[in-house]
């Protein structure tokens, strides 16, 4: 029993670590992460990368890197263990043996091409190259419940829940994924208001009322209304931009116009 629990404890701190080589690449690009999050099914880093390909490329692929370069450092260690394949092992032996294999299998499931695993982001942020933010999404999302499908077949031959578990929340965030890239389509068709620019990306604010009140939930055009909700006269003294997720006083959006322009 506490081999056992040595061996899942190991498993959660190399699930750590992976989670870590985001959050820090990420920030090397100038992206935001501040949480991490362990669960029963894995892990989860909430990384915001500054929107462009090659920002979401590194910060994602850094994840599996670390599992990575931790092959590098456990199969010379396993390599010193004589007949590791036999089952007459010592329990130290036994330990990195398995670790090895938790390390492996770790970085085999999460570069499988199925949106939103590591594989799927990566391939989303490769496409994002020659076919846009909006585009490469939804192709994403679309080859991910391609993926869905084969890991729910596998969960049934199996008959193993927690795979069952994992296709199910897969599922949902590649409808998540789908739904967030007809949202940038429409976003990238609206027209774009003069005069602004965010001082993180560049981008000028869409015209029109796609920002929410918080408090009566009113769609308004925060630009027209200068950060006031029309509805309950809440105040807003940031605005979001919807390219980049930064946010900024209206301001500062003028500023960031002219420096845009002065550059």
């Amino acid at each position: 029993m506490t081999w056992n629990v040595i061996e899942y404890l190991t498993l959660f701190l190399i699930v750590l670590v992976h989670e870590f080589g985001h959050a820090l690449a990420c920030r090397s690009v100038g992206g935001t992460a501040n949480q991490i999050m362990l669960w029963p099914l894995g892990g989860v880093a909430y990384v915001a990368p500054p929107q462009r390909p090659g920002a979401v490329l590194w910060s994602i692929a850094a994840g599996p890197l670390v599992n990575v370069a931790l092959l590098f450092v456990l199969t010379p260690i396993t390599g010193l263990i004589p007949n590791p394949s036999s089952g007459f092992l010592n329990d130290w032996d036994h330990l990195l043996v398995s670790v090895w294999w938790i390390n492996f299998g770790l970085l085999l499931f999460n570069l499988l091409p199925i949106y939103p695993l590591d594989g799927g982001q990566i391939l989303r942020a490769l496409l994002w190259f020659p076919l846009g933010r909006a585009h490469s999404l939804f192709a994403a999302s679309i080859l991910g419940f391609v993926g869905v499908a084969g890991l729910a077949g596998f969960a049934y031959h199996e008959s193993s829940i927690w795979m069952g578990i994992i296709t199910y929340f897969v599922f949902l965030q590649c409808a998540n994924g789908l739904k967030q890239a007809r949202a940038l389509r429409t976003l990238e068709k609206m027209p774009r208001r003069d005069g602004f620019a965010c001082p993180s990306c560049g981008a000028a604010p869409p015209i029109g009322p796609i920002w929410k009140c918080l408090r009566c939930q009113t769609p308004f055009d925060i630009f027209e209304t200068q950060g006031v909700c029309p509805n309950c006269q809440a105040q807003y003294p940031d605005t979001l931009c919807f390219d980049c997720r930064a946010k900024h006083p209206i301001e500062a959006w003028r500023q960031g116009s002219a420096t845009s322009a002065n550059a």
